[in-house]
C-alpha cells in the first residue's frame, strides 16, 4: 500500500484500553492487553477510593476513636504503663494492622488478653521490656503470616466460636461495671445518689439514643452521622449543659493525658536496646509466644466474626491479617508502645457504624485519636465516661449469642457443653486457653463418636464369608474393628469389603494387617476388597517383602473407591496418589 493510504478501521474483535470486547461469536472475551492507568485504581492500600464510602467509613472510624479511649487506658493500666503509652500503642497498631490486614472494618487496639499476659513482665523488668515484647511478638506474627499458619483458624469448631464470643461478652460486660463503682469504697453507686443518678442516666440516654432515635431519622444529613457518634456527642452535650457529677476520660487517665500538644508525641526507639541478649531469650521471649499466640488467634476469631456480619462476598486473608496484626505490633513497639490486637467489640461498632466497607474506616480511627491526644485533647478529655459505657453494653449485648442458649436443647450434648466450657474458660482464663481448650474437647469428643461408628455385616458362603464394613478406620475405631472379627471360628476363605468405609491414618493399616497375621496363624486366607490403590500398595510397603500369602488384595480400578490416607512415612514417598479410572 502507498504511504499515504489511510489503513482500515480496526476490526470489532480488536481491544481498546484493556477492555473486554466481543468476539466473533457474540460472548465477551476478557482482553490481553492490560493498561496499567485503567488498572491503577485497584493497585494499592486503599483500592478504588470511592468517595460514597470514604465519607461515612472515615465517620465511623471518628466513632471508634472515641470508644477506644476508655479500653485503651484501661488496659494500659492492666499492663502497668501510662495511659499515654495504651493511646498511642493504638494509634500505631491501629494504622498499620488496618493498612496492610486481612480485610476492612476490623479496628485493632492495646487489649486486654495482650495487657494480661505482659503485666507480669512489665512489673518485674519495666516497660522497656515490654515494648521489646511486642516488638518479638510481631516479628513472629509476621513469620507465621508469611509461612501460612493462619489458615489454621478454620480448625476452630463452631461450638467454640459461640462460646468464644459469649465469654468475650461477658468479659467485656464486667469489666464495664467498674465504672459503676465509687472511687473511694469500690461499692456500686446508688440510683438515689446524685452521681449515681447521673452515672446511671448518661449510660441509658445513650443507648436509647443509639438503640432508638438515631436510627429512625429522616433527615439525609443526619443520617450519615453514626448513631454512636451522635449518641456520644449529645450525651456529652447534655452533661456538660446540666453540669452532671460525671467522670469523664480526663478524670479517669488524668488531666496530664489530655493536656495535648506536641509533647505528648511518643519518642520513636529501638525497644531491645540496652536489654542483654540472654534476657531476650531467657525473659521476653516466652511471653513474646504466647503474646503473638493471644493476638493472632483472638484477631483471626474476630476476623471471621466480620466476615460473617459484613457479608459482602469476601473473606479475609488469614495470611494478610496475622502479617498485618505483626507490623501493627512492631510499629507500636518503636513507638515505646504494648502491642495488642482486634479488638471485636470495636471492629462491631465500626462495622455497625457502617465502617465495614473500607480499611479507611481502621486507618481514620487511628488518624482521628492522634489528632485527639494532640490538638484536641481537653476536648476529648470531656467525653463522659458513661456515655462510652452505654456504647460498651450495646456491643455486649449485640456480641452475645442469644440463640444459643435457645438451641441448647436442641443440639448434642457435646456441642452444648463446649459452648459452656469456652465460655466459663474465656471468663476465667484468657481467649487463647478457652480457644485450645475448646478446640480439644472437640476434637476428642468427634474422634470418640468416629470411634463408635464402625460397623459390619457379614454374610456366609459355601466355605467362605464375606464381612461388608460401614464407617471410618482410624486410630480411635482400631479396637472396634478387631472386635468384629473371629478368627478361629470362620471359614477358612474370610473377605472384607472395605467399599463401604475409608482408612484414614496408619493406626488403620495396622489395624488391617494385624486382622491379617491373626488369620495367618490361624491358617486361613483373608481377602481384602474395596480399598484404594493407596491403601494397596501401603499395606504392602507395610510388610517385609510384600504381603505373606494370606493377605490377598482384590483390586478393581473400575470399581475401588479413590483416596489418600494420612500417612507421611518413609513407606509413603514411593506410592504414587491415587487416581479416578478415566
Amino acid at each position: 500500500a502507498a504511504v499515504g493510504a489511510a489503513l482500515p478501521p480496526p476490526p470489532p474483535s480488536t481491544p481498546v484500553r484493556g477492555r473486554p470486547v466481543a468476539s466473533s461469536r457474540g460472548a465477551a472475551e476478557p482482553s490481553r492487553v492490560e493498561d496499567v492507568v485503567a488498572n491503577s485504581k485497584s493497585i494499592g492500600i486503599l483500592g478504588g477510593l470511592d468517595a460514597k464510602k470514604a465519607v461515612p467509613a472515615a465517620a465511623a472510624g471518628l466513632a471508634v476513636s472515641l470508644a477506644m479511649v476508655p479500653e485503651a487506658v484501661a488496659f494500659s493500666f492492666v499492663a502497668g504503663v501510662s495511659p499515654l503509652v495504651g493511646l498511642w500503642t493504638t494509634v500505631a497498631l491501629g494504622f498499620v494492622a488496618a493498612a496492610t490486614g486481612g480485610r476492612a472494618g476490623i479496628c485493632s487496639s492495646a487489649s486486654g488478653a495482650c495487657a494480661v499476659v505482659v503485666a507480669a513482665l512489665c512489673r518485674s523488668h519495666g516497660p522497656q521490656y515490654l515494648s521489646a515484647c511486642a516488638l518479638m511478638a510481631g516479628a513472629l506474627q509476621f513469620g507465621a503470616g508469611a509461612a501460612g499458619l493462619g489458615k489454621f483458624i478454620r480448625l476452630v469448631p463452631h461450638p467454640v466460636m459461640l462460646g468464644f464470643v459469649n465469654g468475650l461478652a461477658v468479659v467485656m460486660a464486667r469489666a464495664q461495671v467498674g465504672s459503676f463503682r465509687d472511687a473511694a469504697t469500690g461499692a456500686l453507686l446508688r440510683v438515689t445518689d446524685p452521681v449515681g443518678a447521673a452515672t446511671y442516666g448518661i449510660a441509658g440516654l445513650t443507648m436509647l439514643l443509639i438503640r432508638y432515635v438515631f436510627p429512625k431519622i429522616k433527615n439525609k444529613a443526619l443520617k450519615k452521622v453514626p448513631p454512636t457518634l451522635g449518641a456520644v456527642a449529645l450525651a456529652s452535650m447534655v452533661a456538660k449543659a446540666l453540669q452532671l457529677p460525671v467522670r469523664t476520660l480526663a478524670d479517669v487517665a488524668g488531666a496530664e493525658t489530655f493536656r495535648g500538644g506536641l509533647s505528648v508525641l511518643p519518642k520513636l526507639g529501638w525497644p531491645t536496646a540496652g536489654i542483654p541478649p540472654a534476657h531476650l531469650l531467657s525473659v521476653v521471649l516466652p511471653y513474646a509466644v504466647t503474646m503473638a499466640a493471644v493476638g493472632c488467634i483472638e484477631s483471626l476469631l474476630t476476623m471471621q466474626l466480620v466476615d460473617g456480619i459484613v457479608d459482602d462476598g469476601t473473606r479475609g486473608s488469614t495470611r494478610r491479617e496475622c502479617i498485618g496484626q505483626g507490623l501493627g505490633n512492631m510499629a507500636s513497639a518503636l513507638t515505646g508502645g504494648i502491642g495488642g490486637c482486634a479488638l471485636l467489640g470495636q471492629s462491631l461498632i465500626n462495622v455497625e457504624s457502617g465502617g465495614g466497607a473500607s480499611r479507611i474506616s481502621g486507618m481514620s480511627m487511628a488518624v482521628f485519636l492522634g489528632l485527639g491526644i494532640v490538638c484536641f485533647a481537653p476536648l476529648l478529655g470531656q467525653v463522659p465516661v458513661a456515655a462510652l459505657v452505654g456504647v460498651m453494653l450495646l456491643v455486649c449485648q449485640s456480641t452475645f449469642s442469644w440463640s444459643s442458649l435457645r438451641i441448647m436443647g436442641k443440639i448434642p450434648r457435646l456441642d452444648a457443653a463446649v459452648i459452656m466450657l469456652v465460655s466459663v474458660v474465656t471468663v476465667v482464663e484468657d481467649l487463647a486457653v478457652a480457644v485450645l481448650v475448646g478446640t480439644v474437647a472437640s476434637a476428642l469428643g468427634f474422634a470418640w463418636k468416629q470411634s463408635t461408628s464402625i460397623t459390619a455385616s457379614s454374610s456366609d458362603d459355601a466355605g467362605s464369608k464375606t464381612y461388608a464394613m460401614n464407617g471410618p478406620l482410624f486410630f480411635g475405631s482400631a479396637t472396634k474393628f478387631a472386635e468384629i472379627f473371629a478368627p478361629k471360628t470362620d471359614p477358612p476363605e474370610v473377605t472384607v469389603d472395605f467399599a463401604g468405609t475409608r482408612i484414614l491414618d496408619h493406626s488403620g493399616l495396622e489395624a488391617v494387617n494385624t486382622l491379617a497375621d491373626r488369620y495367618g496363624a490361624a491358617g486361613k486366607t483373608l481377602r481384602l476388597r474395596g480399598l484404594s490403590s493407596d491403601c494397596a500398595g501401603l499395606l504392602s510397603r507395610l510388610h517385609e517383602g510384600g504381603l505373606p500369602p494370606y493377605e490377598v488384595i482384590e483390586s478393581d480400578p473400575s470399581k475401588d473407591p479413590v483416596y489418600e490416607v494420612a500417612e507421611d512415612s518413609k513407606y509413603y514417598k514411593d506410592v504414587p496418589v491415587p487416581k479416578p479410572v478415566s
